[in-house]
């Protein structure tokens, strides 16, 4: 009886062995290319998921408001360019000018595109805030 334990324990482990080892997976290029497509149509359609756009601002001497962006590309497929930037100037918490930026340079995979804004604004104005409208994807 004891051996018999034994023996149902050695083919158990020998089986569940086998089963593992069959379970590792080859690397299939057909499926990689299809996941590929899909995270480039992913990223074709939402440009500005994959657009972050950072920045800061101060005035100059002759009193124009400079806003010194960055915008980076967090994508993995797809460059994008024709990038709307939309700035929003306001004093005391109330909006009072705003300007449109568009920047057609391609922005690849990964990299960042750095620009720099000066406009005239009503006097006081005290914050910038900024944000990407749109952007078009580049098409291989």
């Amino acid at each position: 009886m004891k051996n018999s334990f034994l023996f149902l324990g050695l083919i158990s482990f020998v089986l569940i062995f086998s089963a593992c080892k069959n379970d590792e997976k080859k690397f299939d290029k057909k499926s990689y290319e299809e996941e590929k497509l899909t995270l480039a149509d992913r990223e074709k359609n939402n440009p500005t998921h994959f657009l972050q756009l950072t920045g800061d601002d101060h005035k100059n001497i002759w009193g124009k408001t400079v806003y010194k962006g960055n915008i980076k590309n967090t994508a993995t497929v797809v460059a994008y360019k024709d990038v709307r930037v939309k700035l929003l100037y306001y004093k005391s918490k109330v909006l009072v000018a705003n300007h449109e930026d568009f920047f057609n340079d391609a922005i690849a995979p990964g990299s960042d595109f750095s620009f720099k804004a000066k406009y005239k604004t009503p006097h006081g104005t005290d914050s910038v805030a900024a944000y990407i409208m749109s952007a078009k994807a580049v098409q291989k």
